[in-house]
This record gives C-alpha cells, structure tokens and sequence, in this order.
C-alpha cells in the first residue's frame, strides 16, 4: 500500500509497520495469503452522491487475515475499477493488518463499489507534489497549486491551465478588548493574518496528497490563536478540502474574537454583466446574480430572452448580443454590485444585502432560514467558490464577496461571523466569596458544579472546521452549484455494512440488532427510541453554536420543560457516562447515517472544546458544566482517545489521529492537577517524586485507550509494554481492581505499594474502561490481570454478603446497578456461568416487569401554550447518564449473554 509520509507521524507508522510485518508468523502470513477480502462497499446516505470531490474512509480486517504489505483496488459491480491509494492506518498484535485507509476519485461516485486484493489502478491524472526551496506545488492535471512554506498565506495561487483563478488563501482573525460598547472607554479593535511556520507534506499521492501548515495569528506585534491548516488534494478533483483547527489562547477577560474567517482571491478578468455571483440557500436553493444584471430594464434596454436566460445561468454575453443602447455607453447606468454578504447569525435565519461598493448603503435582497454554506464569485473564464461545513449549525457564520467590480474579488467565509457580538470566553459566574473547598463542596452538593474560582478558564480549547475551496473554470450553473453545495453541507462517504465490520471482530463486545422475540423487540425498541430522542432535541432544543454544537444536555428540568442549561453540573454533558461511546457503538451496529453524522458532529466537539490543548490542564478535559470548560474538575476521563478512536478508524481523519496522539502523554497532567485534592486523604495517597495517584478507572483507563490506539497505529512495542506495566501491578496488589487506586510511577507505567485497601467508585468502570478492557484482554494474554477484572465484574454488583466474604466488607458507592449489569455479564460469559448471566439480566431488567414494560413503552408527550416558549416534545425521564449507560449495557448484555435473555424475561414476568 503505496503512502508517502515523511512527517514524525509516517515515520512511526513506516517502523512500525517494519516490526508488524517481521512480527507476523509464517503460519499467519500463510492464512493470509489465502484468506478472502473482498469487501462489498457502500455510501452512507444509501445512493450515490450526485457529485463527489474524493473521499477517504477505513476498513477493518480480521486478525490473521490480510498481510500488512497487501495492495488494494476498488471496483464496481459492472467490473470497473477506480483509481485507488491504500495505505495501513493500524495492525492486530501479530502484525497483520487491522485497518487499512483508501482514498478514491471523483469518479468513484457509482453504485455496487467494492474493495478486493490487487494491485489498484492509477489515475489518468495523478496528483504530484514537487517541492523546491520555498514552495510546493501540488497539481493534477492543468489544475496547479502553489503551497508557500512560510509567510502569511497558505495557497499564493491555483492556476488552471495557465489562467491564475485563485489567490492569496489566507486566514483572519478580528478583536477587540472589551465584550460590549461601554458608555465611557475606548474599543481598541486589532486585526491579525496568519504566519504559516511549518508546512509538512503527509502525502504525496496518486490519488490524494495532504499538507499540513501549522503558525500562528499576527499583527506584527503579538502572535496568539495558534492555528494547524490541513490541505486535501484530490486527482481529477476541481477543488482542495480545508480542514482548520485553532486553539484560542487569549485572556478571555480582554480577547473577544470578532471575526475568525478564511479568505481568498479571485482575479475578476470579465466585464462586468460576465460576473457572477452565487449564495447557496435553503435546501437545493441558490441565490445567483451578475455584479451588472441585464435582466429588469426598460423595454428598449432589456436584452432578448435568451440573452437573459444565459446571463442567469452564468453562460458568457457577448456584447454584440446586447440592444443598442446598452452597447452604447449604456451600461454604465446599470449600477456594478461588488459586495454582497450572507449573514447567518442564528441557526433559524439568514439575511443577505449588496451594495456597489464600500462607503455606500447596504441593500437588503433576501432572507431565508438556513444555508448550505457556499459561496462563488466569478466569470466566464473562471471563479472561485468557498464552502464552510455546519455553516447553520455553527452559526454565527457569514459568507460574503467584496470588490466584485474590480479586478481582484475577496470571498470570506467567516467561521466566527462580525457582524454577530464577539465571542465571549469569560466564565459565567464568579467566585462569590468562595474561598475554602468546604464552601465549594456545599455549592456542589446545590447546584451539582465543581466550581473553583481560575479554573473554569477557556485558556487552551480549540475548534476544528472543515471547508472546501474550488477553482473553477467557469461559473456553474444553478443546479451545478447546487450540487457542489450539497458537497460542503453533507459530504459523501463510503463505508462498509455493520454485518462486515462485526465480522472483522474491532471495537470489542457488540451485536447487530435482533428483534426476533418480544423482549429483544423491547430492548431494541428503546435503544432506537432513545437515539431519536437525542437527535430530535438537538434540533428541538437548538443545540448548536460555534462552541456547543455536537454535545448535548446532562438533566432535565420537568419544572421549567427545559434542559438544565444554566445550573451547574446539569447542564452540557462533555461525555459524561461515554455518551460518545454510546452513539458510536450504536452506528456500528445499525450504519444509520443520521446517526453517523450526529456521532460526527460530538467527536468534533469533545475531543476539541471539552479538552484542552495546551496550558496547565493540557491533556485533561473538563467535567459537565454550564460552559464547556466552566467546571473545575479536568480529568481525563473526559479526554479519553476510546471517544475519539471509532471515528478515527471509520474515517482515517487525521485531525483525530493528532487529537489522539497529543493524549498519549496526558498522565503527566497528573502533575499539575490534583483530581483528588478536594476529598479527604485515602490510603496510599502520600507518593514520592516521579509518581501521582491514579485511579484504575477514570485516569488509568483513559490513558490505556491512547496507549492502546497508539500501539494499533504504530506497531510501536512501547505503547503495549506500558499497558503490562499497568496490568501487571494492579493484578499484583492484594485487592487488585477494588483498590480502584494507587500510586502511579509516570516514568513506567506502573503502580506502586500492596493495594491492601477497599475503594470502590460507582464511576470507575463507566468512562471507557469497560471497552477498553474487552479489547486488551482479546490482544495480551496477562492471565493475573484477566483473573483480577473478572473477580471485579463479577463482585461489582454481587450481593453483599458475596462481596463481603471477598473483600471483608461491604463497600460503599456501588451504584449504577443496571449499567454494571455489563461487567457481570463479561464475566459470565468469559466463565461459561449460566446463573451469572441470569444475574446480569436480572441487574439489567429489573424485578417487575411491570416497570419495565413502562420504560420500553415510553414515549414524548406535547407541551404547548403559555407553558413553553414554543410547543415542544418531552420525555422527562430521560437523561444523559442513564441513557447512555443503559444503552451501553443493552448492547453489551446482548452480545454477551444474549442467550439467556428470554429465560430471564420470563422469571421476572415479562412474556408476549
């Protein structure tokens, strides 16, 4: 698998694909060799995309079943193949591939694709990149890019045979010192363009080549928002995909971002009336004008129909072609409009105005609810068009084009709109005399927020956007752009059915869905009521933003028939309970798309907003809370790659794999941040220099995520020798798992002291540990460690007088009952114990079937009139934490002892 990466990441993945191979034994390369891989492909959404600009996306393999060095190619049912670029993306521990990444043209957008050994084809029209001294070039085709390695753009030109259509692609970033216009003071405003340091090539084609620009914002005084740019090419694609991550750094008292946005050039060659521009709308629609419309004159003055019909399609008018009196010095009665803007300052609605020129009135054109998010500006000869995905869902967001009427058109897409108040990063409360953690545990025994006065600071979150630049060698028409726009908004993606990714044995204990009897057709009636649930509040309860969209709220508050969006702890979740694990874990299950695409938008915001990416509290991320960062407990059980790396291996996304990689030396936030340090002293808390506390659960169990993925990546034996170290003390000390924490060295991996103390946390199998153990446990024989989390999952939930006889008492905090129904059942299914697995059903379902036929039966009822706002659907049952768990124990439950789930039902009550 062909894959040119000369940066720190290739380099690990090159050794590490060197020892996986040298690891492998004959008798699996043998298997290998014959084992049978072709792999029926499919789109997301179900059909084919109208249009397609490239695509990438991963595939899972068998453990034993495909060599590591194994080429790939992609055909349809018809016997055509499509140009191909495969490469590995992570290896099974003996050294045969897991997942392989592909990446396909523009013309792989038909039917009845699959994948399948051999060697792929090649483009027509490879992409190349060539470097020289202080640029590269990336072209395919007549269509070139030039890529500075420094300075203040990121493309200096596209040229398209020849003809520059592109220029000056740069970053901007507007602010200001004070949130609001004050009656006394002064607003003092600063502008900033982007200073590209670093430009690494990750890729170098056939078939996509990638560039990563990292630098940082400027004014030529003060450098802040440090900003990562990736640069996606496509071979036979019209455009370059923009993936753009910043970090704000600011002090959030005095830096109020007022516009972040993405800026390019288009020359403006045309006359005026062969100018155009184009706004998507709502749905398919399109907003098209000329910068000099020729339609709407007077009757001596108004051109013949098929004249007016080419200029609203964007086709080329010659002069001749136009009535006399326009070819006469007429048309400079007809004004030039050179600026037009798109604002979508809410996700509800949209404005969008023109005017002639700066210094002159805005004109108001049209209003719509909310747009796709695409933009074009230009002619006959060639344009521009820039595209900003989630545009209304991220909203405030703008679009607009200036100096449309002179030789050199600016297009913006504004990810933080200026025209909206700037972004506010200050906390949302103060300390209130607070200044004991006496009086903070009080406040979060009140309002359930772990507030401390400096630590809900914003200082280190980041955000990602995704966007899509094309140089165009005309304007496209209507239903052309139209089609592009669709592109920005929902682009296309292949994948493999749920059955193929089941097989492949990834993502540790999980079934496809089975309805065959009326308990099962229960339980997979809730796990589907509860999805739709969330996805329709998202839209219900507007859960969007630039900062919030893709999470959703912890509780609900049945008194207001409103989410607890302003009390505490209540209110943004930021993966508590492994809400990510949950949605992904039911994509792969079902491959719904709706579902992939709200799984998406939360991997997006946790691992970016919820985590922060430098600073003190870098590595950790923070607890649920009215803000994202607003509370002041950072853990990196909030952090945790296993939220992150299902997407990552579906996708081969690379801002994830950076986002991962910056995690797998998170523990040494143990460092500088004490999660403890507001709890009273516990055994073995006292710790020499080197070492931290750690618990098993919630610290060590995300780290060994990171580690895990790291070593699947990379191959890299270090990874998995610092998980043993881990596994190997905690299966050493005398209570094992139920120490549930210890001293931690960082510089091995390993705990310290006996573990001859009882600390059980009702959290600490409920943040990723679960899954994470499932898939260790399947790829490292540690027998001592597998008897230790066996003896936990089956005496988590034991009744007291079983973990009594074990542990000398009975614990307190062991809570969550239904969700750690699941360890039972891992450990009646692991031991073959019939009446352990009856256990965790009856854990699970409940004794009264009653009860539990309600809960399968619940449904939204109707809030209206003076009531609410607006009418609105509520469940007030439902919430995040049980919703989360309980599915994650239903489908693991399933998969596990599925087999004794009727005869359970049956003991409580429960028959058709």
């Amino acid at each position: 698998m062909a894959c040119v990466t000369p940066s720190r990441r290739a380099l690990l993945l090159g050794a590490g694909a060197l020892a996986a191979a040298q690891a492998v034994s004959g008798p699996v390369l043998a298997a290998a060799r014959n084992a049978p891989v072709d792999t029926p492909l499919r789109w997301l959404d179900g059909e084919k995309p109208g249009r397609l600009e490239g695509a990438t996306f991963g595939v899972p393999w068998p453990r034993g079943a495909v060599r590591p060095s194994q080429a790939f190619r992609i055909r349809s049912g018809d016997g055509r193949e499509t140009p191909t670029q495969s490469w590995p993306i992570a290896y099974w521990p003996d050294g045969s591939l897991k997942w392989s990444a592909h990446a396909v043209t523009p013309d792989a957008a038909v039917e009845g694709l699959s994948i399948v050994p051999g060697a792929p084809k090649a483009p027509a029209r490879p992409v190349r990149v060539v470097e020289n001294g202080t640029e590269i070039v990336v072209a395919s085709g007549d269509l070139e890019w030039r890529i500075p390695k420094s300075g203040p753009v990121l493309v200096s030109q596209a040229s398209r045979a020849g003809r520059v259509t592109v220029q000056n692609l740069s970053l901007v970033a507007l602010s200001q010192d004070k949130a609001e216009l004050a009656p006394t003071g002064v607003v003092q405003s600063a502008r900033y363009a982007v200073q590209i340091r670093k430009v690494t090539v990750e890729q170098t084609g056939p078939v996509r080549a990638v560039l990563k620009l990292d630098g940082v914002h400027s004014d030529g005084s003060r450098e802040w928002l440090p900003v990562s740019v990736r640069l996606y090419f496509y071979a036979g694609a019209e455009s370059v995909r923009i993936v753009h991550s910043f970090i704000f750094d600011g002090d959030p008292a005095r830096d109020f971002i007022r516009g972040l946005g993405v800026v390019v050039q288009a020359p403006m060659t045309d006359e005026s009336y062969n100018r155009h521009v184009r706004f998507s709308g709502e749905g398919p629609g399109v907003w098209g004008e000329a910068v000099r419309t020729l339609t709407g004159l007077r009757t001596r003055a108004n051109p013949t129909p098929a004249v007016r019909s080419a200029q609203i399609e964007g086709q080329a008018v010659a002069l001749a072609d136009l009535p006399e009196i326009l070819r006469n010095d007429g048309l400079q009665w007809i004004p030039e409009w050179g600026d037009f803007t798109l604002s979508q300052l809410s996700p509800d609605g949209f404005t969008l105005r023109k005017r002639t020129s700066e210094g002159h009135a805005w004109i108001d054109s049209n209003v719509g609810a909310r747009s796709r998010g695409l933009v074009y500006a230009g002619g006959a000869t060639g344009g521009v068009a820039l595209g900003l995905k989630d545009f209304w869902q991220r909203a405030p967001t703008g679009l607009e084009v200036r100096n449309a009427h002179t030789d050199t058109a600016q297009i913006t897409a504004w990810l933080w709109s200026p025209e909206a108040p700037p972004m506010d990063m200050r906390p949302y409360r103060s300390a209130n005399g607070m200044d004991t953690t006496a009086e903070e545990m009080v406040g979060l025994n009140i309002t359930y927020e772990d507030y401390e006065d400096g630590w809900d600071d914003a200082h280190g979150v980041a955000r990602t956007s995704e966007l899509t630049l094309w140089a165009l060698g005309a304007t496209p028409s209507h239903a052309a752009f139209s089609a592009m726009a669709e592109q920005v908004a929902d682009p296309a993606r292949l994948t493999v059915e749920p059955a193929r990714l089941h097989a492949a044995g990834v993502f540790g204990d999980w079934g496809l869905p089975d309805a065959s009897t009326p308990i099962r057709q229960g339980l997979e009636g809730r796990l589907t009521y509860l999805l739709d649930h969330y996805m329709k509040e998202a839209e219900q309860r507007r859960w969007y933003g630039f900062w919030s969209y893709g999470d959703v709220m912890h509780t609900y508050d049945p008194d207001r028939h409103m989410w607890r969006y302003d009390v505490g702890g209540y209110a943004w979740d930021n993966s508590e309970l492994s809400t990510d694990l949950w949605l992904w874990t039911s994509y792969l299950r079902t491959g719904r798309a709706d579902l992939f695409k709200f799984a998406e938008a939360m991997t997006r915001h946790t691992g970016e907003v919820d985590v922060y990416h430098l600073g003190r509290f870098k590595g950790f991320g923070t607890r649920h809370g009215v803000q994202h960062w607003s509370d002041s407990s950072k853990q990196p059980r909030v952090s945790n790659v296993a939220y992150r790396r299902i997407y990552y291996f579906l996708t081969a996304d690379e801002r994830v794999g950076d986002l991962m990689w910056e995690l797998t030396s998170s523990e040494q936030a143990l460092l500088n941040v004490d999660i403890s340090r507001k709890l009273p002293p516990a055994p073995g808390r006292a710790v020499p220099e080197g070492q931290v506390v750690s618990g098993f659960g919630t610290s060590w169990g995300a780290f060994i995520a990171a580690w895990l993925t790291e070593w699947e990546r990379t191959g890299d034996p270090r990874w998995r020798d610092r998980i043993l170290n881990g596994m190997n003390t905690i299966a050493g000390m005398k209570r094992r798992w139920f120490a549930g924490e210890a001293p931690f060295d960082l510089a091995t991996g390993r705990y310290q002291g006996q573990g001859d103390y009882v600390g059980v946390s009702h959290l600490s199998a409920v943040f990723g540990v679960v899954e994470m153990t499932s898939e260790l446990l399947d790829l490292l024989d540690v027998p001592a460690y597998r008897a230790a989390w066996l003896e936990y999952c089956r005496y988590y939930n034991a009744p007291p007088a079983e973990i009594s006889a074990l542990l000398g008492t009975v614990p307190p905090g062991r809570s969550l009952v239904e969700g750690h129904s699941r360890l039972s059942a891992y450990a009646a299914h692991q031991e073959n114990d019939h009446a352990l697995a009856l256990r965790a059903w009856s854990e699970f379902l409940g004794r009264d079937a009653q009860s539990l036929r309600a809960l399968l039966n619940a449904r939204t009822t109707t809030v209206g009139g003076v009531d609410v706002l607006r009418p609105i659907e509520e469940d007030p049952q439902v919430s995040t934490n049980d919703a989360a768990q309980w599915s994650l124990a239903a489908i693991q439950n399933l998969a596990l002892v599925g087999d004794s789930l009727e005869e359970a039902a049956v003991r409580i009550g429960f028959t058709t």
